[in-house]
């Protein structure tokens, strides 16, 4: 059985879910990006498609994709933090589960071995890159990290506010961020 099917078999947290697991993955081995984000929202539970909503438009803007592109597994994989809907907290989805990545992540990227690796947000970023910055200074700072990564904001609408304060992302950092992506669709 090949990873993404183990992992669509998974139950390791099934005990700590507010639904029964239904891991979201979209994988290839021949895939040049892997997109890791957070964790499923309940839009992407609900329709077994990750992305599928309203920070999946604002992430296919940002990357300058359409959906036919985007959703095809052999050019872009989508390998969250978190691979099921984690449930509602106070402000938000909670955050991904923690079993998730550390069983899962290494052996998937050793099967794909991606040219580029997208990290959405700060779970991802605190994951996978040892700096302990905050999300702004690795947005300032997003070549430190190339050629292996690009580094993004969560794009969902709870962060306008960031957005806002920050207008520099959209404006300076983003049309060169879809420069280098450009060479991948």
């Amino acid at each position: 059985m090949d990873i993404a099917n183990r992992i669509n078999q998974c139950t390791i947290c099934i005990d700590s879910l507010p639904f029964a697991p239904r891991p979201i993955i979209q994988y290839s081995a021949n895939a040049q990006v892997v997109i890791i984000g957070q964790a499923p929202g309940i839009k992407a539970h609900d329709s077994n498609k990750a992305w599928n909503d309203a920070s999946g438009k604002r992430l296919r803007d940002w990357l300058n994709i359409d959906e036919a592109c985007f959703y095809n597994k052999d050019i872009l994989a989508i390998v969250p933090m978190g691979f099921c809907y984690p449930g509602k907290g106070k402000s938000g989805d909670l955050p991904p589960r923690p079993e998730c990545a550390p069983k899962w992540h290494s052996d998937l990227l050793k099967t794909s071995r991606p040219k580029l690796i997208l990290l959405i947000g700060k779970y991802a970023q605190d994951y996978y890159l040892p700096d302990k910055k905050s999300l702004t200074a690795r947005l300032q700072g997003w070549r430190d990290y190339q050629p292996d990564y690009l580094v993004l904001p969560h794009p969902s609408p709870r962060n306008n506010i960031w957005l806002k304060r920050h207008s520099w992302f959209e404006r300076d950092v983003l049309p060169k961020m879809k420069k280098v992506l450009s060479q991948y669709w």
